[in-house]
C-alpha cells in the first residue's frame, strides 16, 4: 500500500507525534509498504519527480529517527519554519500528497490532529485514515465532555469540576475537590500544562501554567480530585483489550518528561496485579471505548486506589508510538511485535466509502 504518514503539526506535542512517525515509517516500510513521512504543518516542496517521487520502499527507502526533547517546542519558532505559508492548518503540498495514497496513517497528537477537524477535513476530501472517526475524536479530546459521556453511561472516572472561564473562579466548587487536586488544559495531552497544586496559592500558579500551554486559547480549565493509588492503562486493539500496563515513575509523577525519557519511569505488562482486578479494568476500558464511539483502537487511562476502585482518566484516540509509548508494550505483551501491529492499524483503517 501507498502510505503518508503524517507527523509533526503545531502542537505542543508535536516532538511526540515525530518520534512516533518516524518508527511508524520504518515499521511500514519495513513490512513492504511505500511510505512517505511528512509534517503536515511544516509542508514540502514538490520535487521534480514530483509528488508520487517521494512515497519511497526498501531499498530505496531511508530509515528516520528523532528524540525527544525534554521539555515542549517552541511554537512561536515554528512558523518561520514552513516551506511556505499557506494560510492553513496544512502546509503546502500536504492534502495533495495525502490525497494520493492509498491511506494516510495519523502520528499526530494534540489539537487537530486528534480534535476531529483533521478527520472531518479527510471525511469531506474522501481521504482514507487511520485511527477514531470525527465523532468519537471530538468526544475523547475534550475532558469535560468525555466526563459527561462516561458519566451518562455509568462509567467511573475521577470527580471534576469545569471552569468556564479560568478569571472566574468558583472556590466553593474547587474546595470541595480539596487539596492536593489536578488542573488540566480540557483539550490538551502529554500532561502538558498540568500540575498538581497543594494548596490555594500552588493552584494560582497552576491556572497560569494551564492556560499558557493551552493550544486552542480557550479561557476554560478542568479541576479533577486527586486520585492517590496505582495507574494503568488499557489498549483496544479491534474490538479486544490488550493487557493491563502499570506506570510506575521513579519519583512524583508522570509527567511530560516521565513520559518521553527513557530510565525515568518503571512500566510493568502484564501488570502484576489479581486477575479480577484486570478483567475489571479491561471491561471498563471496553465500555468507555464503545461510549466514546472510537476506532480501530485506543488506549483508556485509569487510577485504581487502595480499595480496588477503578476511575478513568481519559481516552486517547492516536495512542502514542514512540520508543516508550505504552500502546506498543500492550500489544508486545499479546505477540503482536511493533511492525505488525502499524501493519495491522493500515490495513484494518476505517474506509469512509462514498
Amino acid at each position: 500500500m501507498k502510505v503518508a504518514v503524517l507527523a509533526g503539526g503545531n502542537s505542543p506535542e508535536r516532538d511526540v507525534s515525530y518520534s512516533s512517525g518516524c518508527m511508524i515509517s520504518n515499521a511500514l516500510a519495513e513490512k513492504g509498504h511505500e511510505v512517505a513521512l511528512i509534517d503536515v504543518y511544516l509542508g514540502i516542496g514538490t520535487p521534480p519527480q514530483g509528488l508520487q517521487s517521494l512515497f519511497k520502499k526498501y531499498p530505496n527507502y531511508q530509515k528516520q529517527s528523532y528524540k525527544i526533547p525534554t521539555t515542549p517546542p517552541d511554537l512561536e519558532k515554528l512558523a518561520a519554519q514552513r516551506v511556505s505559508d499557506t494560510g492553513m492548518f496544512f502546509g503546502e503540498n500536504i492534502l495533495e500528497l495525502c490525497r494520493l495514497a492509498d491511506v494516510v496513517f495519523l502520528a499526530l497528537h494534540g489539537s487537530a490532529g486528534e480534535n476531529g477537524q483533521l478527520q472531518a477535513t479527510f471525511d469531506l476530501l474522501n481521504i482514507h485514515y487511520t485511527g477514531t472517526g470525527f465523532a468519537g475524536c471530538v468526544l475523547a479530546m475534550d475532558k469535560h465532555l468525555a466526563k459527561e459521556v462516561m458519566v451518562a453511561n455509568d462509567l467511573p472516572t475521577a470527580p471534576w469540576v469545569y471552569l468556564d472561564r479560568y478569571d472566574q473562579l468558583n472556590w466553593d466548587q474547587i474546595d470541595s475537590l480539596g487539596y492536593p487536586c489536578v488542573i488540566k488544559p480540557p483539550r490538551g495531552g502529554s500532561s502538558i500544562g498540568v500540575s498538581i497544586p497543594q494548596n490555594k496559592e500552588e493552584f494560582l500558579r497552576g491556572i497560569q501554567a494551564a492556560i499558557a500551554s493551552a493550544e486552542d486559547r480557550q479561557p476554560d480549565l478542568l479541576v479533577e480530585k486527586y486520585l492517590a493509588g496505582r495507574e494503568f492503562c488499557i489498549g483496544i486493539l479491534e474490538g479486544i483489550s490488550l493487557p493491563a500496563i502499570e506506570i510506575i515513575p521513579n519519583e512524583g509523577w508522570f509527567d511530560y518528561e516521565k513520559k518521553y525519557q527513557s530510565g525515568l519511569t518503571r512500566e510493568v505488562c502484564p501488570a502484576e496485579i489479581p486477575e479480577e482486578l484486570s478483567i475489571r479494568l479491561q471491561d471498563t476500558a471496553l465500555k468507555i471505548h464503545r461510549a466514546l464511539k472510537l476506532g480501530y483502537y485506543s488506549r483508556i487511562d485509569f487510577k485504581v486506589d487502595g480499595d480496588g476502585n477503578i476511575y478513568c482518566l481519559e481516552a486517547n484516540t492516536l495512542p502514542g508510538m514512540t520508543p516508550t509509548s505504552l500502546f506498543p508494550q500492550e500489544a508486545a505483551a499479546v505477540g503482536i511485535g511493533y511492525a505488525d501491529l502499524c501493519d495491522k492499524i493500515v490495513r484494518n483503517t476505517e474506509r469512509k466509502e462514498e
